[in-house]
């Protein structure tokens, strides 16, 4: 039986990468109390929002959903969207020159079978100037992402290197995505 692909985001990023590798989706989100989930580690964190997400949208026999949450993790701490200006300051003059994580869990669920997997990619920084901070935060494009950047934008500017999923950055591990999916649609 033909599976139907399902996203449980509304992120545009998510989107993008979806289509890029010409997998066609439908996109189906409910809206969710993300503060429910308390947790401190970034994995357990991304793990477990997936698994939420995943869980919190009505599906059709044919279908298989696709839900995730990236977060950004600093020396063990998680790193939000920023508030405003100073909160976003703040987190990219603590990423200059460091090496930090970003964590995505991704949840995939049939009405038969549902798998949860978290994937890592380290990122470091190149050294950031005052001056460097504020035309990135100019640029607004910090505001609506996890730890006050986007590689796929202007933050591009600021990675000195990564070990890891460019895409898993971006949103979606779409390597590891497929595989998984390929084998619940043989199914």
């Amino acid at each position: 039986m033909i599976k139907r692909i399902v996203l449980a985001s509304k992120s545009p990023r998510r989107q993008d990468i979806l289509r890029q590798v010409h997998i066609p989706f439908t996109v189906r989100v409910e809206d969710l109390d993300e503060s429910i989930i308390k947790e401190r580690s970034p994995v357990k964190k991304v793990e477990r929002l997936a698994q939420l997400k995943a869980a919190n949208v009505a599906m059709k026999h044919d279908e298989v959903l696709i839900a995730a949450d990236t977060v950004v993790s600093y020396n063990g701490q998680i790193l939000e969207k920023p508030k405003d200006k100073d909160d976003a300051k703040r987190m990219l003059h603590m990423l200059s020159n460091e090496e930090h994580s970003v964590f995505t869990g991704v949840s995939l669920r049939s009405m038969q079978e549902q798998k949860t997997f978290v994937v890592e990619t380290r990122v470091t920084f190149y050294p950031l100037s005052d001056d460097e901070i504020d035309d990135y935060i100019a640029s607004g494009e910090p505001f609506d992402k996890a730890g006050a950047y986007g590689i796929q934008g202007l933050g591009a500017t600021l990675v000195k290197e990564i070990h890891g999923d460019y895409f898993n950055v971006v949103g979606l591990p779409i390597g590891r995505v497929i595989r998984e999916l390929h084998s619940m649609l043989q199914q």
